[in-house]
């Protein structure tokens, strides 16, 4: 009975997981208007469907309107992991046209520069992108719609690439990982002219900063031909996950960069190479690195009734990146007993930079004039940044005010000159001790 309740839970909850994926993704079909202006119409990508018919969409021409036929079930594990109440990812289409690849290092998946006639006809390229997933499909479509009741195309998931980590934020210093997948499905399966199993393929990647762009990595698993070294220790896990004779066949491109540092943040660009076709996706890494946080004078300031404090220093140090970073000044305690925004003039320094790429400022506080009432009153310096949680990070000092918790400014003084005079006459004492020892010494002498 217990293991037919744990098959049970187990397929609700696959039943569950399976219904969270998106059935229809509505997209923008994207197309050259001419005088270097696009046009968008919209489409729609039907992904999944039960018995039942296609729902009807009146407002979709039939060639916008695609049902997808994948064998690899490369989309279907695309959006395993899309979070059920995240919002659709964004989407466009576009016409597509199979050439062979530009870079010399990759003339050896197309030793024949025509395109073989298999891929004669229309191919659509799809671009789906969310902070969750990152994917590029070709598709090629039927030439004629189905009939009624639902005008509608059939199209099938040729060369599908995707990510689930398109927003990698990676710590400074910790190695990235970013995972790549890919999925081919061949158009003419059992061709004689064909080998059994999965083609040679090319993968690259690449990052753009500051506007440049850089190749890191370059392998062509399969092919006996030179490729550009790897930069910056760039290691990928290039391979086809089965070896099936005829397809379809997933693989895995997952990279691995070392040790990251603020100038390898950016846009990363992840290509897969076969012959006439590529599917490229992009993700955006960013570096991290949280603040310190000190505050000085601590962990007491102090200050008479009527008077200033010492200015308050608060030092923010090696933290990345710059922008996003919040301070504030925080009271706690006080007449009012609670918290509340500190006053009094503030004001940052300059940023300082530092050799590793990481970031310092500190930020000053010049308070207000004191009352007794503020005794015991906490100044807090409150950090926000990307890399910290919602609360940030904090340093404090508590005030106290001279008469209150010790002795008083006249009282110190007093303690002071009681002491100075004190030290005086135990020095006069021991003057006269050793005199009269002195004396003692030569009377004795004398007799």
């Amino acid at each position: 009975m217990k293991r037919l309740s744990l098959l049970l839970a187990v397929a609700l909850g696959l039943a569950t997981a399976v219904s969270a994926r998106p059935t229809v993704i509505e997209c923008w079909f994207v197309e050259d208007a001419g005088g270097g202006k696009l046009a968008k119409k919209p489409a729609a990508l039907l992904l999944r469907q039960g018995a039942e018919s296609p729902p009807l969409r009146p407002d979709l021409a039939p060639e916008r309107y695609l049902k997808i036929h994948d064998p690899a079930g490369a989309l279907q594990a695309a959006f395993r992991q899309y979070p059920r109440d995240a919002p659709a990812p964004r989407c466009e289409m576009s016409l597509y046209v199979p050439l062979p690849a530009s870079a010399k290092w990759l003339s050896g998946l197309t030793p024949e520069q025509s395109c073989p006639r298999a891929l004669d006809g229309t191919w659509l390229m799809v671009s789906m992108s969310s902070p969750f997933l990152s994917l590029s499909s070709l598709l090629r479509p039927q030439s004629e719609p189905q009939p009624e009741p639902a005008l509608i195309t059939m199209a099938t998931a040729v060369l599908t690439v995707f990510t689930h980590t398109p927003t990698p934020r990676i710590p400074m210093g910790q190695d990235a990982l970013l995972d790549l997948s890919f999925a081919y499905v061949p158009l003419t399966p059992k061709a004689p002219s064909l080998a059994p199993g999965p083609p040679p393929f090319g993968l690259e990647w690449r990052r753009q900063h500051l506007g440049k762009g850089h190749l890191l990595l370059a392998v062509t698993p399969g092919l006996n031909g030179q490729v550009p070294a790897a930069r910056e220790g760039a290691v990928a896990f290039a391979a086809w996950d089965d070896d099936e004779p005829w397809g379809p066949w997933t693989g895995n491109g997952t990279f691995w960069l070392p040790a990251v540092r603020p100038s390898q943040e950016g846009t990363y660009l992840a290509t897969v190479h076969l012959p006439y076709l590529q599917g490229q996706i992009t993700l955006e890494l960013a570096v991290l690195k949280p603040p310190k946080v000190a505050l000085t004078p601590a962990p007491l300031v102090w200050a008479a009734p009527g008077e200033a404090p010492p200015e308050l220093l608060c030092l923010v140090s090696h933290f990345y990146p710059s922008h996003g970073l919040e301070v504030e000044w925080e009271l706690r305690g006080g007449p009012e007993g609670r918290l509340q925004k500190a006053e009094g003039q503030r004001w940052l320094s300059a940023l300082r930079h530092h050799s590793d790429g990481s970031l310092s400022l500190s930020a000053h506080l010049q308070l207000p004039p004191v009352t007794s009432e503020q005794h015991g009153a906490r100044y807090a310096c409150r950090v926000h940044h990307p890399s910290l949680s919602a609360l940030g990070r904090s340093a404090e000092v508590t005030l106290q005010v001279a008469g209150l918790s010790g002795p008083s400014l006249e009282d110190g003084i007093g303690l002071f000159l009681s002491a100075f005079l004190l030290l005086g006459l135990l020095k006069a004492l021991g003057w006269a001790a050793a005199y009269l020892t002195t004396q003692n010494s030569m009377e004795k002498k004398t007799e």
